[in-house]
């Protein structure tokens, strides 16, 4: 019996709750830890983020207008088709990262808590964040704090799926939608995130997963007069500066990030707050 000839497999980008491929019609390859080859993942072009910005807005009033109770039930079901997918995620980010299984299994394990943890701040963020005001007068005054819009997230070039979901959690729980660049290098654990979003309750274009150059995508969502915040946790030390010049020039939200962040540590509030914004009203009490 002859050998036959093993077909690689090139996957595609996740945008607007779809999978397209890449309207470049590239793909570069993607390497384990060793260098071995283990499939063509879709480069992302200008073109591709324009795309995904463009379905995160359309999905931002939807998402943001829903319940905080029903965004924490759509995201704590997330949480469980990450845990039947568990055993993949392990074997992907072992393999990308270059880590024991039993490291790899501590980190997945930690990933699928973290996505709970942000679960159940949905419904708590305006009780922890908003106030009553006291004021002098007749008023009620009132703050609560509401989703800045459409956020580009510059997802972790090194920690391929815990620090992935630690990005990206936050940015939906607090009512918001994104367009995630993923770590070049190791994007496996981020596309196979997009087949549990797009097999669970979230809605499409809530999320929007683009692998590619970081380097070459980047700037274009930087200047996107549609995106409102942006992270900067996965881009390159020498970017940095030109990317929040090329924010300021709309105003952006922008999320500057410790250098070689510790995603096992257990995180504050810090990411929920960066894309909030704080409303005030007032009101005439009854007589």
């Amino acid at each position: 019996m002859s050998d036959r000839l093993t077909v690689a497999k090139t996957y595609k980008l996740y945008i607007g709750g779809k999978f397209p491929r890449s309207e470049s019609g590239r793909s570069y390859p993607v390497a384990d830890a060793k260098g071995t080859f283990l499939a063509n993942a879709a480069q992302g072009s200008r073109k591709d983020a324009r795309d995904a910005v463009a379905a995160a807005r359309k999905a931002f009033d939807a998402w943001s207008g829903a319940t905080a109770y029903n965004r924490g039930q759509v995201l704590y079901r997330v949480a469980e088709v990450l845990e039947g997918r568990r055993e993949q995620f392990i074997s992907e980010v072992a393999t990308s990262e270059g880590v024991p299984a039993k490291k790899a299994q501590s980190l997945v394990d930690t990933a699928i808590d973290r996505w709970v943890w942000y679960a159940g701040w949905t419904d708590k963020i305006a009780a922890v964040l908003g106030s009553s005001n006291p004021v002098a007068g007749p008023y009620f005054s009132f703050s609560t704090p509401e989703p800045t819009g459409v956020v580009a997230v510059l997802a972790p070039q090194q920690s391929s799926l815990l620090g992935l979901v630690s990005v990206i959690a936050p940015v939906i729980a607090s009512g918001n939608t994104c367009v995630v660049i993923t770590s070049q290098d190791r994007p496996l654990p981020a596309i196979t995130l997009s087949e549990v979003l797009a097999t669970s309750d979230v809605p499409g274009g809530v999320v929007n997963i683009i692998t590619g150059r970081t380097a070459e995508i980047a700037p274009w969502l930087a200047s996107h007069a549609d995106v409102n915040a942006l992270d900067l946790t996965g881009a390159p030390d020498s970017l940095r500066a030109d990317l929040e010049r090329a924010a300021a020039g709309t105003v952006k939200r922008v999320l500057r990030t410790k250098p070689n962040e510790d995603f096992t540590a257990t995180p504050d509030m810090s990411r929920l707050r960066a894309y909030l914004e704080t409303k005030t009203v007032w009101h005439p009490m009854g007589v």
